[in-house]
């Protein structure tokens, strides 16, 4: 788990301070369409709606981006038509990748996906080739420096959290996601800062690789998460810290 979410701690980071702010603003709206499409407008009474606008606020998506956004869901105003699709496959090396993907269409994004894995080593696959390595939960990373143990243990189970683990550089703490905006609500009353938050899907069982695939998968990781119509990226890879620190950003 740790090098999976190190991976996505740094480029959530990288997103932030680069040009590609506009570019995680788009994808985020189309969170919130999806969001309210399937559940409604209200996010009191939608949780996916409600965690949707809360990713949106924490990279400051502008309130009025986040409204036209719910509408289109809604069908309150055209172009809500998009879709959530899971793309799986094969990375350099044979390990487990899922794209969680957002698109209005289809035809067009399918082979752009393809192509992608087909350029850096890897393959896309059929339903259900990789999906069942993986578990939908929220996950939140906590500096050493924001809290002691006994208080983030003392927060986080007793809203909902399931497994506290600490590494090196922090502790992460994962939760189902019905409960997940709640346990971040109570962290942040408890005033414990979050270095990152998150739904996204962890491997129930991770595997290691030498560094030149490490830096391959990697590469196609980037690619992918680089895509206008994919939300997220999940891999079953352990990436070391000594690989992670070498690799650019």
């Amino acid at each position: 788990m740790a090098g999976h979410s190190q991976w996505a701690n740094i480029k959530h980071r990288k997103a932030l301070v680069d040009s590609k702010r506009s570019k995680l603003w788009s994808k985020l709206s189309k969170a919130i369409i999806v969001a309210a499409k399937l559940g409604g407008g209200d996010p009191s009474t939608n949780i996916r709606l409600r965690t949707a606008i809360l990713d949106a606020k924490a990279v400051s998506l502008p309130k009025d981006n986040i409204d036209r956004a719910i509408k289109k869901g809604t069908g309150e105003l055209d172009g809500g038509d998009v879709e959530e699709v899971l793309y799986e496959g094969y990375g350099p090396g044979g390990v487990a990748i899922l794209c969680d993907i957002m698109t209005d269409n289809r035809n067009r994004t399918a082979p752009e996906i393809r192509k992608l894995f087909d350029n850096h080593g890897g393959n896309l696959g059929s339903t259900n080739c990789v999906a069942y390595l993986f578990d939908r939960k929220g996950l939140i990373s906590v500096s050493k420096s924001a809290v002691e143990l006994e208080k983030l243990m003392e927060v986080a189970l007793e809203n909902g959290a399931e497994d506290i683990t600490e590494s090196e550089s922090g502790y992460e703490v994962t939760c189902p996601t019905d409960v997940y905006t709640e346990l971040v609500d109570a962290l942040e009353a408890a005033q414990i800062a979050l270095e990152s938050k998150q739904v996204t899907r962890i491997p129930t069982m991770s595997v290691e690789v030498d560094s030149d695939t490490a830096v391959s998968v990697m590469k196609l990781l980037e690619k992918l998460e680089d895509h206008d119509d994919v939300q997220s990226v999940a891999t079953n890879v352990n990436f070391t810290v000594q690989q992670l620190e070498s690799y650019p950003s």
